[in-house]
């Protein structure tokens, strides 16, 4: 089969398993830079870097080889291990500026979560599963926000700057212990610089005609929460991952320990989808760890459910 004749049938495929998925999956092949084939399989593979002392260094290791795969034929789990034995030579072969610590170079392979094929073959080549893009659809629940004794959400303002970089900086050291957002050194100087960026942006007349990005959850007068979100057009560079035109993405949310089981992290969701909903989005995203105990039941108690399942291998190479 050629390159079109397999995407097509691989598209097709996803688009019977899951309704939400894009209609065509441009993701990879533009940007890669090295296209394999097998007989029944392409792969786009591209590699990407950060800064160790960068923002985007918070979310991620400094080196990500990631493969996007497109398999078909009678036995497409078959073209996804020859796709991925030939990208393991390759990754193998390693290259200029390899970090110092292996742990740092990842293989990453995005997986659409409702297609079985190749779980198993990802398995046998020592990939786990361990991020999800998760979706959930406009009015899911069906209803606006309930009242929570003693809880109020509201605008987060400048001063609230050391609240959000101490609950940022819970929610990652939480986050870290799942393998995916390792520790850095200055973290909470990097957290404190998205917040503000994200807090100068709420004031400045040009961005006021939208909703603010974050918001405060207080307990009984403590702030003890809070939720950031992303509204279109600003959510531009996760909307193709998902068959909605108007697409909105909720960045994090976190709970202070002493008000879990309260109900803080309900009511920051439910408003949040309040937001989404006057907005006109018709599907939220957001990322979370797989293993996370916390963010897996609860975000799928909120009406979310997996859309993209990410399969990781640390380090990258297999040997």
């Amino acid at each position: 089969m050629d390159i079109v004749d397999i995407t097509h049938e691989h598209e097709k495929r996803l688009c019977a398993a899951d309704a939400l998925l894009p209609r065509t999956f441009t993701s990879g092949a533009a940007a890669a830079d090295r296209t394999l084939t097998t007989r029944d399989g392409v792969g786009f593979a591209v590699r990407s870097e950060v800064r160790a002392g960068s923002g985007a260094a918070l979310w991620r290791a400094l080196v990500e080889e990631r493969l996007d795969v497109r398999v078909a034929g009678d036995d497409p789990g078959s073209a996804m291990d020859a796709l991925l034995t030939e990208w393991d030579a390759v990754l193998g072969n390693g290259g200029a500026g390899e970090p110092e610590n292996e742990a740092e170079r990842v293989a990453v392979v995005p997986m659409a979560s409702r297609d079985p094929v190749g779980a198993t073959t990802l398995l046998r080549h020592r990939f786990a599963p361990m991020r999800v893009l998760a979706v959930r659809p406009a009015d899911r629940l069906g209803s606006g926000p309930a009242e929570v004794p003693g809880v109020r959400i509201r605008q987060a303002e400048p001063e609230d700057l050391a609240t959000l970089v101490r609950l940022g900086s819970q929610l990652r050291r939480f986050d870290a212990g799942f393998g995916l957002v390792p520790l850095r050194d200055g973290e909470r100087e990097l957290i404190g610089a998205e917040f503000a960026e994200s807090l100068a942006a709420t004031v400045s007349p040009e961005q006021q005609a939208q909703p603010p990005a974050l918001w405060i959850a207080e307990l009984y007068g403590k702030p003890l929460g809070y939720v950031h979100v992303q509204l279109p057009p600003a959510t531009a560079w996760i909307a193709g991952q998902v068959a909605a035109e108007r697409v909105g993405y909720l960045a994090s949310l976190h709970v202070a320990e002493e008000a879990r089981s309260a109900g803080v992290g309900s009511a920051l969701a439910a408003h949040a989808h309040q937001l989404f909903d006057e907005e006109g989005v018709e599907a939220v995203l957001l990322h979370h760890a797989l293993a996370n105990p916390r963010s897996t039941p609860f975000w799928y108690a909120q009406g979310y459910r997996p859309l993209w399942t990410y399969w990781y291998r640390r380090p990258a190479t297999a040997g």
